[in-house]
């Protein structure tokens, strides 16, 4: 089987790339206009580029305006394109508990032949980051919105006593453990899967209020 990833940097698609990474041919990222998108992670979404290079994976993009549901045909054109380049016959998504994502993109799956495959669907929130963790797997936040996260969050490698916090802030304030409806967002910098990790070097944290920001990346590289 050939697979393409649907791959936007964070845990959920590198975890997803990980438990699949033995018949992945490329990566597919999708560029949207629509910060506020409901289908696609907008945040650092350019460093997908160094990633793939440390995956030593082809990556393909898609542009969107973000727009609903007109999104999914620019999803579609994007996924027809590595049919085309790669041969696939399967798609690969990081899709955890969305419903409106996960039954879009099988939508499209179905329409072009594909199978769709959701490693991650209905993993528990603690098992996720249990796992990311004991694969040695590095990610921030790069974006925070919920009552009980602050500055602190952003561009801190997460850790077990991290994990511990959030469970507290979880009971305290409904935080999801794992970024659900947009608590925050996450960039991987490192997995077993690198051949070199990410290092940001020159960085703004933009703060909205005191629950909400988001980690601006001036200057990374790969080392």
């Amino acid at each position: 089987m050939r697979l393409a990833v649907l791959f936007t940097g964070g845990k959920d698609s590198c975890l997803a790339l990980f438990k699949e990474h033995k018949n992945i041919v490329c990566l597919l990222t999708m560029f949207s206009e629509n910060t506020e998108s409901y289908m696609f992670h907008t945040s650092s979404i350019e460093i997908t580029k160094l990633q793939a290079k440390a995956l030593n994976l082809p990556l393909l993009k898609g542009k969107t305006s973000g727009e609903k549901e007109l999104e999914l045909k620019d999803l579609d054109k994007l996924i027809r394109k590595a049919i085309k380049k790669y041969r696939i016959d399967g798609i690969i998504t990081g899709a955890l508990y969305s419903v409106y994502q996960s039954e879009r993109i099988a939508n499209i799956c179905n329409k072009l032949g594909l199978k769709c495959i959701n490693p991650l669907w209905h993993l528990g929130p603690e098992e996720e980051l249990n796992e990311l963790l004991k694969n040695k797997f590095e990610f921030i936040m790069t974006s925070i919105a919920a009552d009980g996260l602050d500055r602190s969050w952003l561009n801190k490698i997460i850790t077990k006593i991290d994990v511990e916090k959030l469970k507290e802030l979880n009971k305290k304030y409904g935080v999801s453990l794992i970024g659900e409806g947009g608590c925050f967002e996450s960039l991987v910098l490192n997995c077993p899967l690198f051949n070199k990790k990410l290092s940001i070097t020159d960085y703004e944290i933009k703060m909205e209020s005191e629950n909400t920001g988001r980690l601006v990346i001036k200057k990374v590289g790969l080392i």
